[in-house]
């Protein structure tokens, strides 16, 4: 195998006036079966995903909440309004986004956006649909859209780029049932390749100000017509590390 990975270069400061289509198509080469990922934070940008923290009166809960983090009410309450559940209050603001992911302050962020707090996508994996089929039309190229975000973990210090939202490719490679080179029947071996590729093209765009945030992966055959980040997520029953946190939240 081998693959080819490159930044798409000389994209502008992305403005809601912007079509993240043409502007890949214009700068790269499309070929078929590319793996378009794009950092959520453009996606964000394009769909008017900005608010004005001034604009925003925060509840009773938001107010409790912020000082138990030391954090704005503000802040607070406009994670409040991107999260579905709060899994852990404090010492981290730890929620499930409206997309079903589980990260620390709904992904609200305050960097690389010139004013205000920037959220993220509301539909990810629409996002990533409307990306893929507006690059089909401008280019007859049949590719797959990865939009990412980036995330720390349990366990271990430090971040990593994360698939957020995906389009025409399957979320995991699943091994399962096949052998090792010794006969042995795997049975614990269901690849999250679309967070494979995240963490890889996440050290190509970097964290701060190098303005690389799209990288085409190219020469890795996962083309499919599957969407979707469903399959990523842990149902309640099967994860434990959520059933835990909540468990520690009752006890506090």
């Amino acid at each position: 195998m081998r693959i080819n990975a490159f930044t798409v270069e000389d994209i502008p400061l992305i403005t809601k006036d912007h079509n993240i289509a043409n502007i890949i198509c214009s700068l790269a080469q499309v070929k078929d079966h590319d793996i378009i990922v794009v950092a959520s934070t453009i996606v964000s940008k394009v769909e008017g995903r900005i608010i004005d923290p001034d604009k925003i009166t925060p509840t009773p809960e938001a107010i409790r909440i912020s000082k138990l983090l030391d954090n704005d009410p503000k802040f607070v309450q406009a994670v409040l309004d991107e999260c579905t559940e709060v899994i852990l209050e404090s010492p981290i603001f730890l929620v499930r986004h409206t997309s079903g992911n589980i990260c620390i302050n709904a992904g609200v962020d305050h960097s690389n956006v010139e004013d205000g707090l920037l959220l993220l996508p509301i539909d990810p994996d629409r996002s990533a649909r409307k990306l893929k089929e507006d690059i089909f039309k401008l280019t007859g190229k049949r590719v797959s859209v990865i939009i990412t975000d980036t995330n720390g973990r349990a366990f271990r210090e430090g971040q990593t780029g994360i698939a957020l939202g995906v389009a025409g490719i399957n979320t995991h490679h699943d091994w399962r049932g096949s052998t090792d080179l010794f006969g042995t029947t795997l049975e614990v071996a269901n690849e999250a390749v679309v967070d494979e590729i995240a963490g890889f093209a996440n050290c190509m765009m970097g964290e701060g100000n190098w303005g690389t945030p799209v990288v085409v992966i190219r020469g890795f055959e996962l083309l499919s017509d599957s969407d979707g980040m469903d399959a990523m997520y842990r149902t309640p029953e099967t994860d434990i590390i959520r059933n835990a946190l909540q468990n520690y939240k009752s006890r506090t």
